[in-house]
């Protein structure tokens, strides 16, 4: 029946399309006609894979939904790759036929400068370095996180990721002019306000949605129109409720599994706003919300996905196709800020930056180490040697009592008779 709707629905689209191409005149501009074909060509691929996808983890609103993101991916990957295969200066101006306004260089905002938090010499506004910074990124720090919470569930996770990425600018500062801001936009508008409130309010609706009781009706069933109108508004809530716990430390597996997905978080996070350099976009452009929305629809199911493997390899024996594609366009997307910027990727780190980041990496390896080896030593040698002072312990109180030694007594009488006996 699946796959006969999704025939019908094809060829409904194509006559459709080919309906339209026929009534009007076709244009003799080969530019505007290869866009035309181009997403007609991607509509059709997308009615295809909605309907004959492989479901996801989701169902909620519908499984529909999570498909045509899954073919999304697919999309976007394939754009990607295209990209990737192009010069420098042709790939930069391919993005003035998805918007004329592209394609031209760009200058960088600088957020750090004055940081003074009290300006004395502005007499009329000497706090005017504060609403410098209010601009329309902080809500979407904000509402980013608060969504990246929903993805990730765990509190120490989300913190960890929050703080790395503020060393992270501070690291490539010297590479990028915007990620140098003052100390208190890092830690206190950033990490502290538009994170960690993202973050608190995200965990407070994961606390509820832990809570909410999951019994699905019908909406027809419904007599109210109040309980109609609840019914719809929680289609867009989880069908049931998975909470989880990651347990980093429980074994070296989802230990590195833990560090993997916070690189790989990290990565992508760096990726904005090294795409954006290398192609030549502005931070407000729509292509940049637009490429934030679909991580976050992805980035959802990819994260279950990937906790579902971890958690129950027996069962779900394969990784998830969407963490799959995650995993690649993260990479592609790198790949192609390597290939259009090397000179900036490989200007080199301040001496004090390297040192501390050398530091930090040979203290997470010799807790790696500690944790998941010499302390499992070091614990099965203790368990082994308290089991045999156990049982030298209970050998020498059967000596020292009557019936021990007696017992004894009696086993070597045994063996003699036995031994006379043959």
């Amino acid at each position: 029946f699946r796959r006969a709707h999704t025939l019908t629905v094809l060829f409904i689209l194509t006559c459709a399309l080919g309906y339209v191409t026929l009534l009007e005149e076709t244009p003799q501009d080969t530019a505007y006609n290869t866009k035309r074909g181009i997403v007609a060509s991607i509509l059709v691929f997308l009615c295809f894979g909605v309907t004959q996808a492989k479901d996801g983890p989701f169902s909620r609103p519908h499984p529909a939904y999570w498909r045509f993101w899954l073919c999304v991916s697919v999309v976007y990957e394939l754009f990607l790759i295209f990209i990737l295969f192009q010069t420098v200066q042709d790939g930069r101006q391919f993005m003035k036929y998805i918007d004329p306004h592209l394609g031209v260089p760009l200058p960088e905002r600088d957020y750090g400068g004055n940081c003074l938090i009290y300006d004395p010499g502005n007499e009329t506004d000497p706090f005017h370095n504060i609403w410098d910074k209010l601009d329309g990124f902080v809500p979407a720090h904000f509402f980013g996180w608060y969504l990246k919470t929903l993805m990730i569930r765990d509190w120490w996770m989300c913190m960890i990721i929050s703080v790395m990425f503020e060393f992270l600018e501070y690291s490539l500062e010297h590479q990028l002019p915007n990620f140098s801001e003052c100390w208190w936009d890092h830690w206190i508008m950033d990490v502290i306000l538009c994170n960690g409130l993202g973050i608190y309010c995200g965990m407070k609706t994961l606390s509820w949605l832990s809570l909410k009781t999951y019994k699905w009706q019908g909406l027809w069933n419904i007599p109210t129109y109040k309980g109609k109108m609840k019914r719809i508004v929680f289609q867009f809530t989880p069908y049931s409720w998975v909470k989880f716990e990651w347990k980093p430390a429980s074994s070296l597996r989802r230990w590195l599994a833990v560090c993997g997905i916070i690189f790989v978080f990290l990565l992508a996070e760096l990726n904005t706003f090294y795409l954006k350099f290398v192609l030549w976009m502005p931070p407000e452009h729509y292509l940049v919300l637009l490429r934030l929305v679909f991580f976050v629809n992805v980035g959802g199911v990819a994260m279950r996905e990937i906790y579902d493997f971890m958690d129950d390899p027996k069962f779900h024996k394969k990784l998830g196709q969407q963490a799959w594609l995650v995993a690649a366009i993260t990479a592609t997307e790198f790949l192609i800020v390597v290939k259009y910027d090397p000179h900036t990727l490989t200007l080199s780190l301040p001496f004090y930056i390297t040192q501390c980041w050398i530091l930090g990496i040979i203290l997470v390896l010799t807790w790696t180490a500690w944790r998941f080896f010499i302390r499992d030593i070091t614990l099965r040698y203790k368990e082994i040697r308290r089991q045999k002072q156990e049982h030298k312990h209970e050998k020498d109180k059967c000596l020292s009592n009557g019936d021990g030694h007696s017992s004894i007594l009696d086993e070597q009488n045994g063996n003699k008779l036995r031994e006379r006996k043959l």
